[in-house]
């Protein structure tokens, strides 16, 4: 199974975490986050579910198969499992470094894959707008690092931040919030610095989902 469900704690307002890891070395800084991000999920009571896009290999490229049917309901059948995930949580955590200003393409192409009609939003007949079709997503969350300063990031538009809250935000409940926890300059960032960013994760996340 690519999705893991995680064992949950009680919590008298449970959340329905659906977190999205995204990095090729089971060894790095980003992979710490991610265990971070569960440790916080587990404190706070929340209903933990795991999705691993590199070690499941996932397929990022939309097909030409997907884009001539991208008006039909639902995903490709192989992902189905990410689709009714994605419907289940009530907050979506996205945790990934980012590379070139935005997100890595394995993690965009899972965006373009899952965040399809049906799934994520919907097109009614004579319309000429998305209708939002998340309504359960309440919160959407961004764990990531950047190799360059913030000042770097803003000069750049901060791809990344604008396709959670101007792309994947509407798509949710009309309340839906988000969340950006960022260490930025992390190239030239100490132990020190590292360590105090997992430690503000953690804690952050266990607030967020109490």
């Amino acid at each position: 199974m690519a999705i893991r469900v995680l064992p949950r704690r009680r919590s008298h307002r449970p959340t329905r975490a659906l977190v999205v890891y995204c990095h090729p070395s089971p060894n790095s800084y980003v992979a710490a986050l991610r265990d971070r991000v569960l440790v916080g999920l587990d404190a706070a009571g929340a209903e933990t579910r795991l999705i691993d896009l590199y070690a499941e290999g996932f397929t990022p490229e939309f097909s030409a198969s997907e884009r001539a049917a991208h008006l039909d309901n639902g995903t490709d059948p192989a992902i189905s499992e990410h689709a009714e995930s994605l419907q289940w949580c009530n907050t979506l955590i996205l945790v990934y470094p980012t590379w070139w200003a935005g997100q890595p393409a394995m993690l965009k192409g899972w965006f373009d894959r899952v965040f399809v009609n049906g799934v994520a939003w919907e097109l009614p007949a004579g319309a000429n707008r998305l209708r939002p079709h998340l309504d359960n997503l309440r919160r959407i969350v961004a764990v990531t690092t950047h190799g360059s300063p913030k000042y770097i990031n803003a000069l750049e538009g901060e791809g990344g931040k604008r396709t959670l809250t101007r792309a994947l935000r509407p798509m949710g409940h009309r309340c839906c919030r988000t969340s950006w926890l960022a260490i930025y300059n992390i190239d030239r960032s100490n132990d020190d610095a590292r360590v105090r960013f997992l430690d503000r994760t953690e804690k952050a996340i266990t607030a967020l989902a109490r």
